[in-house]
């Protein structure tokens, strides 16, 4: 059957080899999906979600009781206090740049302790020249890198001694960089070291791509409030689009106030007919990373038995759905993520191209056969066209569509 699809049989071979040897990953996995699973289950139970939650408003969404147990159910998953679920966020990006706008004020230090944060903020934060930046407004930014993959506690120490630090910026997954991404218990140990110092300052998490990895949140673990995009992780290939804001009432109450218009809030706000795909996204969503991770996993062995060098590697601790594996070659960057297109349930046919893709530095090439447009949570994979010509992938709804999709990649570069 492998052969009909294109794939040769010594790498069906190899196939049947690295699944033996990864078995005993996949048992951790799944430990991990039961425990999330069970989370999801009694947040629905306690909120009594019923078929009534499933309908939909339009104008201005006054009254929707969906909308409302939707936030009331994702602030028991993530154990907030509050939480902004809403279709008006278009991406992760936008709910991060709401956040940011929400916190910071003219003369405020925001701070990012995981050096510079993902491509897409850059003018959000005017790293890169916007008239509607951070910047623009007079709010700074600083950022302080990481030393070999962990935190530089002096830096921090030293930078946040001096004052005047609004917010502190945690960027868990690794973006387009070649560094690790940020294991929660790394960030419980920041956290804790930061609010010894100033209990006041605002620790907020890009939590894209790490929902359900493991089995804490970082709000468990002391984080102020975080964001997510709905067509990653939480939204279990269902949400159609969306994200979210949890955490904190009072910072929730600012984010809702900026989304919408002060005084109004997280009172309005039409959701259009997604209740049910919100909640069944959510419901879905354990299972789903799982065979996010599960591909992932076996991706990371393949390809480092082929030779190439991979993070991480496929018995490591992970921290979120992201895969990335160094060619070290454009033409086999290209290559890969064109395999993963062909081997897409949608738009198998076309052939990814490196672009001018708006909110980015370097062309980048995207493959994404999706249901969703541009969702992650989706096998999918991409890459800034710049050496050392690193890969990122990320996503299977199923373990089997998974393999198959990583299969016929590498058979492209083979």
């Amino acid at each position: 059957m492998l052969q009909e699809f294109g794939i040769k049989k010594e790498l069906e071979d190899l196939e049947k080899k690295v699944e033996n040897e990864i078995e005993p990953i996949f048992k951790q996995i799944e430990e991990n999906c039961t425990k999330n699973s069970l989370k999801v289950l009694q947040a629905f139970q306690k909120n009594e979600i019923a078929e009534m939650h499933f309908g939909s408003t339009t104008g201005y969404g006054y009254g929707d009781i969906g909308r409302d147990t939707i936030e009331k159910v994702f602030s028991e998953v993530l154990k907030a206090e509050d939480s902004l679920v809403r279709g008006q966020f278009i991406s992760g990006t936008h709910a991060l740049t709401v956040t940011l706008f929400a916190l910071l004020r003219p003369n405020d230090t925001l701070l990012s302790i995981t050096g510079k944060p993902y491509d897409t903020l850059d003018e959000v934060i005017g790293i890169r020249e916007n008239a509607s930046s951070l910047k623009s407004y007079g709010i700074h930014f600083e950022q302080i890198d990481l030393v070999e993959n962990e935190f530089d506690y002096s830096k921090i120490e030293q930078r946040l001694k001096q004052g005047k630090v609004k917010v502190i910026e945690i960027q868990r997954s690794k973006g387009y960089s070649v560094r690790k991404s940020i294991t929660m218990e790394q960030l419980q140990k920041v956290i804790s070291f930061i609010k010894n110092i100033n209990k006041e300052v605002i620790i907020m998490i890009d939590n894209c791509y790490c929902e359900f990895v493991t089995e804490k949140e970082p709000l468990e673990v002391g984080a102020d409030i975080i964001v997510g995009s709905l067509i990653k992780n939480l939204g279990g290939g269902l949400a159609p689009n969306g994200a979210y804001v949890a955490g904190k009432k009072e910072l929730i109450q600012l984010v809702a106030e900026r989304l919408t218009a002060p005084g109004e809030g997280k009172e309005v706000g039409p959701t259009l007919g997604i209740n049910k795909y919100i909640l069944q996204g959510l419901f879905m969503a354990p299972s789903v990373v799982a065979s996010s991770l599960k591909t992932a996993v076996f991706a990371s062995k393949m390809l480092e038995e082929l030779g190439y060098k991979v993070e991480p590697k496929f018995d490591a601790p992970r921290a979120d759905i992201v895969q990335t594996i160094c060619f070290e070659d454009k033409e086999k960057l290209i290559k890969y993520c064109q395999g993963i297109q062909m081997g897409s349930p949608i738009d198998s046919n076309s052939i990814p191209m490196p672009w001018d893709m708006p909110g980015y530095s370097d062309q980048v090439i995207m493959a994404a056969g999706a249901f969703t447009q541009g969702s992650s949570i989706e096998l999918s994979c991409d890459g800034p066209i710049r050496p050392p010509y690193i890969a990122f992938m990320q996503g299977g709804l199923t373990y089997e569509y998974g393999k198959l999709g990583v299969l016929k990649a590498i058979q492209n570069i083979i």
